[in-house]
């Protein structure tokens, strides 16, 4: 078992956590603005939207493939100078691909920042986890992973204005520059933790090849697949529902990014009270139901008032991100000994879906429109919930236990 080492007191309240925090929303917003930045990229680079969507494709696969074993490469290095040095090579990443000439050599350079993503973001996992006080590891977890949902409402809206105003190059030189600004902060205020030590692969490998393990990370690529698909072609699937872009994508990007916002912190509350199966189940209930939502839309009628496409994006973007607290509450209980390696498995699972969304969102685009990505992905949707609905009823997790004294629910341990 790993030692843990906590900061001091001085340290704690020193905003180390607002660096994480910061460094998990840079991420979010290099990975998901390219969305927003569809229209500009192929025409500047002369290609079609659905090659530009590939971008994602390629950079959620690198991810998916390489976060494990990068995990277990850096594992016995200490976090800050991972973190902070990944952040610098991060920000120079992003300025070279400011100046790519091609789609072959913008290709390249999503491989590498991917590569770089995968290494930095488990190291700040690790440092938020280690660096807290016992009670507040949780609390210290969420605010990390939620600079990944307020990137969606503040960083990718703003990035998509500025490529709508002055072309994607400047988006990437953005990212560059806040990038810099987390990183020289980071190296003044993150404390200074050792790498832990190398965990046997054997052992993670015993733990994570669980039937239920499995079949729970299988659900993960399925719903990502769906759910991400949809976004990833935002930008051509509210245009042929609209006939309207620019402005009014930042709008309905916002609107996704407020209502998942909302979504990560009421469904992580919910799945406290309800336990990770039912909120797991309801919350991609309302997804599946609100993508065929906009499927119906894209096929009944042609230039959808704004107002309608707001309110099922709200309810996509409040389902879709909301889907993700119950689901890796769910992998940490059915892998106990290996929480963090799930979480890690199951975060890897996500990244493979959202290349499956992207592969198959640009097969749907390229031989019918937007509309017809909405319709692959509610179809796969369908097949994703039938996944979950086996796997929870296959594999069912402890129901939260309130407690008769105070009416609240203990701790539930993973031990």
């Amino acid at each position: 078992m790993t030692s843990v080492v906590k900061v001091s007191a001085g340290q704690a309240g020193s905003g180390w956590l607002l660096c994480l925090f910061l460094t998990t929303f840079v991420i979010g917003t290099d990975d998901f603005v390219i969305a927003g930045m569809l229209p500009e990229i192929a025409s500047d680079l002369n290609v079609s939207e659905a090659a530009a969507g590939q971008l994602v494709t390629v950079f959620s696969v690198t991810y998916a493939i390489a976060a494990p074993p990068l995990a277990v490469a850096t594992a016995r290095l200490p976090r800050k100078p991972v973190i902070v040095g990944g952040l610098a090579v991060f920000a120079l990443a992003n300025a070279i691909t400011a100046l790519a000439p091609h789609h072959t050599a913008l290709t390249v350079m999503r491989v590498l920042t991917a590569l770089i993503a995968a290494t930095i973001t488990p190291a700040v996992f690790a440092l938020a986890a280690r660096a807290s006080a016992p009670e507040r590891v949780g609390r210290a977890m969420g605010t990390v992973a939620a600079g990944l949902t307020v990137s969606l409402f503040i960083g990718v809206p703003v990035g998509t204005l500025l490529s709508s105003a002055h072309g994607w190059r400047v988006t990437f030189l953005a990212v560059a520059l806040a990038s810099t600004a987390v990183a020289l902060v980071s190296l003044r205020i993150l404390p200074a933790l050792p790498g832990a030590p190398e965990i046997g692969v054997r052992q993670q490998l015993r733990a994570l090849s669980r039937p239920a393990v499995l079949l729970c990370v299988a659900g993960t690529v399925l719903g990502a697949s769906s759910g991400l698909m949809t976004y990833t072609y935002i930008a051509p699937l509210t245009h042929d529902l609209t006939g309207r872009d620019g402005s009014v994508l930042a709008l309905f990007i916002s609107v996704i990014g407020v209502s998942g916002a909302l979504g990560t912190y009421l469904c992580g509350r919910l799945t406290d009270r309800w336990g990770s199966d039912r909120t797991l189940i309801t919350t991609f209930t309302g997804l599946v139901t609100a993508t065929a939502a906009l499927a119906l839309i894209g096929t009944l009628t042609h230039g959808a008032p704004i107002w309608l496409v707001v309110i099922v994006l709200a309810v996509w973007g409040f389902t879709g991100w909301g889907f993700n607290p119950p689901m890796n509450a769910r992998a940490l209980e059915l892998a106990r000994g290996a929480e963090a390696e799930a979480v890690a498995l199951n975060t890897s699972g996500l990244y493979l879906g959202i290349a499956v969304a992207g592969a198959l969102g640009g097969w749907a685009l390229s031989h019918h429109d937007g509309t017809g990505v909405a319709v692959t992905a509610a179809a796969v949707g369908v097949v994703a919930a039938l996944v979950i609905v086996a796997s929870v009823h296959r594999y069912p997790t402890a129901a939260p236990v309130q407690s008769p004294s105070t009416g609240r629910k203990p701790i539930r341990s993973t031990s």
